[in-house]
């Protein structure tokens, strides 16, 4: 993972434990608050990752089909 994406990653655990947006500047570092707000302002909410995790059961189902593994 680079450190950018690190960055993302860091933005979005202050935001999920409700860090006001004036801390997590200062944390990481920026000298506007508008880069904070704006380019790390994309976030993945609780109700985006309920989501994703849906869709990737649905996409991921068996439908009854089920394989077994053969012994030796």
């Amino acid at each position: 993972m680079s450190s950018h994406a690190f960055r993302h990653t860091c933005r979005s655990w202050l935001e999920a434990v409700k860090t006001p947006i004036a801390v997590q500047q200062k944390m990481m570092r920026h000298t506007d608050i508008h880069t904070t707000m704006n380019i790390y302002g994309d976030v993945v909410t609780d109700e985006m990752s309920t989501a994703g995790l849906r869709v990737a059961e649905l996409a991921f189902q068996t439908n009854g089909a089920h394989t077994e593994r053969e012994t030796s």
